[in-house]
């Protein structure tokens, strides 16, 4: 299932058919102006002239390498119990009408919060909270107060009025045997659209304090809330079901009763909540106390609109191509005959968008956190040769460690979806058209990658026009491929031609990204990019295909969980074998470097 996230912390996040906006340097004011405390402009009348004053003192090493520790195992901590969620939501519901219901109607509180708020929170509001602390002479506390009031009155507002419109929403974005369940999940899940933007704003007042860890952390317990919903649900509920006539459990609205639907959308609302409530104990250690302000003529607000169009021009075309995937998917699945092969629908599709997203976080948002501050100040100084090498040296780094995961998705697709994914209510139809999609996600995983690292050379750029514009294509393409795979695609094959629509949408950023780029910066060194993205390929596709012969051969695990383990691991450590040993031979610059790396540590 979707990941609910109020975007706290750094590093891009992503929605459903595509990247949603990360964050982005911010304007910067060049003149002095009256004290407002609106964290905008700094406090008090201009000073006089002073003695220089000795350096401030800077944040000890320890204590940053500590930060930066905890921040990265929070990070990771959160994306496994994030990932153990959606295992255990997928056992407990399965992928067919209960849980593409709760699926789609999980996702209406996020997009209309990334149209409300969080499209701009992280590129605008984020550094303001920034300036604040370091202008304002109470460190910030009016600014965030004025905003925290002013934010829930907006969202609670709309969290009122949407979820007052459930049943039109639900009729807009699901198909008839959905709408009475998409509609009473709606009523329980859309108030949360409050709790994600409160969130995002104590996030960013600790974040501009330097309190980073709750943040971080306090989202896994929102993981294992949601991880103990469905575990629950699976022991009163799921255990004893009574499979229909197909096989599949819950598959008619008649079987799902009320308290199924209160625990599910109950408890993930529940889960968000207690998210929040938890950053009280770190706010009163920051030293930060809400109380309500509604003096919002003191904010920014003007300078806020006029930095955010084109970001918000960004996020509603990704919100419209969210929309249109949720919509087709539900369309497939709904047109299914009762009887007929399984079809596959928003929860098949949102499983493996989501198992992209996590060996993209892992692995490309790594290198992007390491480079953006690099190509940031390459940029700054105009020193164009320096950011396109920053940017190349990312692009062969990251597609030396994605290509391997990328065969692993292709070549093992069936084995690594049974493995994860057969459980409970999912049963083994739907763990294999779930790997059918992960095979597309494998063919699709680089060139996404490689889109987001150039188009965070333009952010690195303070540009994000062109990024906003650009995308509007990019998106037409991607909603014209959903159009196409349903109207042309057997109905079992439409997620997937979703998947390869987003791929193709995908290689055209990247295209129009690399264009503008060479003709801004000039040569981006692809040449030398493209001959590393040749010897990796042709290494993981040897070693994809010994892996894949190896599942051939292999005895039946399709009713055996330890033998689907089994054959997922073996053959996907051969498959790392063979592709690291190919490496070697085929001379790759980045194992070259890690075998030198290696012997030289092994020498000390």
């Amino acid at each position: 299932m979707a990941e609910p996230s109020a975007r706290p912390g750094p590093g891009p996040e992503y929605s459903p058919s595509g990247p949603a906006l990360g964050p982005h340097p911010h304007a910067n004011p060049q003149s002095w102006r009256p004290a407002t405390g609106n964290g905008y402009t700094p406090a008090g009348p201009p000073p006089p002239p002073a003695a220089p004053a000795p350096a401030a003192p800077q944040p000890q090493g320890k204590n940053v390498v500590r930060s930066s520790l905890l921040m990265g195992a929070g990070s990771l901590v959160s994306r496994i119990t994030g990932f153990g969620r959606t295992v255990v939501i997928s056992a407990a519901i399965g992928a067919g009408l209960l849980g593409n219901s709760y699926t789609t109607a999980q996702y209406f509180p996020q997009m209309i919060y990334e149209l409300v708020l969080g499209g701009v929170f992280a590129s605008i509001i984020m550094p303001l909270f920034v300036k604040a602390h370091k202008n304002d002479a109470d460190g910030g506390d009016a600014f965030a107060q004025r905003l925290l009031t002013l934010a829930a009155l907006v969202l609670g507002a709309a969290a009122l009025l949407v979820t007052l419109g459930a049943p039109l929403i639900a009729r807009a974005m699901a198909e008839p045997a959905q709408y009475a369940l998409v509609t009473e999940f709606s009523y329980l899940m859309l108030p949360a659209l409050l709790l994600y933007g409160l969130f995002a704003i104590l996030s960013g007042v600790l974040n501009s304090r330097e309190h980073f860890g709750a943040p971080m952390w306090v989202p896994i317990i929102n993981n294992l809330v949601v991880i103990t919903v469905g575990a629950v649900f699976f022991l009163v509920y799921t255990r004893d079901a009574v499979p229909g006539p197909g096989g599949e459990l819950f598959a008619d609205a008649d079987q799902v009763t009320t308290g199924m639907v209160v625990l599910l959308g109950g408890g993930t609302t529940a889960g968000v909540l207690i998210q929040v409530l938890c950053l009280a104990p770190a706010l009163r250690r920051a030293g930060f106390r809400w109380r309500l302000r509604f003096d919002f003529r003191a904010l920014p607000l003007r300078e806020i609109r006029r930095m955010a169009a084109w970001t918000l021009l960004f996020v509603v075309a990704n919100q419209i191509a969210v929309m249109a995937v949720i919509k087709v998917a539900n369309a497939a699945a709904g047109d299914a005959v009762e009887g007929g092969p399984f079809v596959p629908g928003t929860t098949v599709y949102n499983n493996a968008y989501l198992m992209m997203m996590m060996a993209h976080g892992i692995v490309a948002v790594s290198v992007i956190t390491a480079l953006m501050p690099r190509m940031t100040r390459a940029a700054d100084d105009r020193r164009w040769a320096e950011l396109t090498d920053h940017l190349s040296s990312g692009i062969r780094l990251a597609s030396f460690l994605l290509v391997p995961i990328a065969a692993v998705f292709v070549a093992l697709h069936e084995p690594v979806a049974m493995a994860i994914f057969q459980w409970g209510a999912y049963d083994h139809t739907m763990a294999v058209a779930t790997g059918q999609a992960l095979l597309m996600v494998g063919i699709v995983l680089l060139p996404f990658s490689i889109s987001q690292l150039q188009i965070y050379a333009f952010y690195a750029q303070t540009d994000t026009k062109t990024v906003g514009l650009f995308n509007l294509p990019v998106i037409a393409i991607r909603i014209g491929g959903y159009l196409l795979a349903f109207a042309f695609l057997p109905l079992e094959w439409v997620v997937v031609g979703l998947l390869a629509a987003n791929g193709v949408s995908y290689l055209v950023s990247l295209l129009l990204s690399m264009s503008l780029l060479r003709k801004r910066v000039g040569l981006l060194g692809m040449r030398r990019t493209a001959s590393g993205l040749v010897r990796t390929t042709a290494a993981a596709a040897l070693a994809g295909a010994a892996a894949y012969g190896g599942w051939l051969v292999w005895p039946d695990v399709s009713d055996s969980k330890l033998g689907q383990l089994g054959a997922s691991f073996v053959l996907g450590i051969a498959l790392l074998g063979v592709y690291l040993a190919a490496c070697l031979v085929f001379r790759v610059t980045e194992m070259t470097s890690l075998q030198a790396t290696v012997r030289a540590r092994l020498r000390r």
